[in-house]
């Protein structure tokens, strides 16, 4: 199955071009997106990741993108998709622009695509040797600008992995490349602050309200308390590590730089909660991020 593509408020030809030579999404990666899983037929937290999408331009200075607009393009794609689309995506970037960084007078470029994607069973990781900066204007933004996450994911795969751990420059664990990291230690799941550079993933904040609605032991650590040597701990036994995203859900790490790693009780039942919140409500209200 190809790829199903809409923008500016039709569906195009997966080889259409719709995308200028001075975009600036293009030029310079001047744009915000999500990446959404589909369930049952429905995209997965879909009021989330708009509001998600709108905290994203809203930090970089993006105009609010149109969120009727988006939810028209997400209803074309999933109707011509006929119910084989496991994964969508919405981009925005800021549109046509002269060329440097600074941005032009737009239009906004919007465009949808829906595809077939295997949801992945098992993670993989290693150590990233690259920082997360916490203090970028990035941090946090689910931004176009992907370069340095996708040579942190190449040098994943060239490790025999699919996904990458990183620190931010305090040394203290941040995130995957394209995932939220929880560790079960001391009888408890904890996981870094946003404080740490982390993404507000939509996966991270459901995990974090189901499992303290159901009574689990789960926390937001504080402010360097959890640094990269829990990795260690991990593959000594000591803790356990798993997750999460969108594609994903909630799964455990099944190795670390090539050590196998025990899954942890908890975290067991915090996967099971998810999938089973995830099944009753396919679009959970949004509440405030930790």
């Amino acid at each position: 199955m190809s790829v199903i593509v809409w923008s500016g408020g039709a569906l195009r030809a997966p080889g259409e071009p719709i995308i200028t030579a001075t975009d600036h999404g293009l030029t310079v990666g001047d744009g915000v997106f999500e990446t959404l899983t589909i369930r049952d037929g429905q995209p997965f937290a879909l009021t989330r990741h708009l509001a998600r999408l709108r905290y994203s331009a809203e930090r970089i200075g993006l105009a609010e993108p149109d969120a009727d607009a988006v939810r028209a393009g997400i209803a074309a794609v999933m109707e011509a998709g006929a119910g084989a689309l496991t994964r969508l995506r919405v981009t925005v970037t800021s549109g046509q622009g002269p060329m440097s960084s600074a941005r032009g007078d737009g239009p906004q470029t919007v465009v949808v695509t829906g595809g077939q994607a295997a949801r992945p069973h098992v993670c993989h990781a290693v150590r990233a040797p690259w920082h997360r900066n916490e203090r970028s204007p990035l941090a946090g933004v689910k931004s176009t600008s992907y370069g340095e996450n996708a040579v942190m994911a190449a040098y994943a795969r060239d490790k025999g992995a699919d996904e990458a751990i990183v620190a931010n420059t305090h040394g203290n664990l941040c995130e995957g490349t394209a995932t939220n990291v929880f560790v079960e230690v001391d009888e408890e799941i904890v996981t870094p602050p946003l404080a740490s550079g982390c993404l507000p993933g939509i996966t991270r904040g459901l995990a974090l309200e189901w499992a303290a609605q159901a009574g689990l032991p789960i926390r937001v650590a504080a402010p360097g308390e959890l640094t990269m040597s829990v990795l260690d701990a991990a593959i000594e036994g000591r803790a356990h590590l798993a997750v999460t995203s969108s594609t994903r859900g909630v799964q455990h790490i099944a190795s670390l730089d090539g050590h196998d790693l025990a899954a942890g009780r908890l975290l067991r039942k915090l996967g099971a909660l998810f999938e089973l919140n995830a099944e009753r409500d396919p679009d959970p209200a949004p509440r405030r991020s930790s």
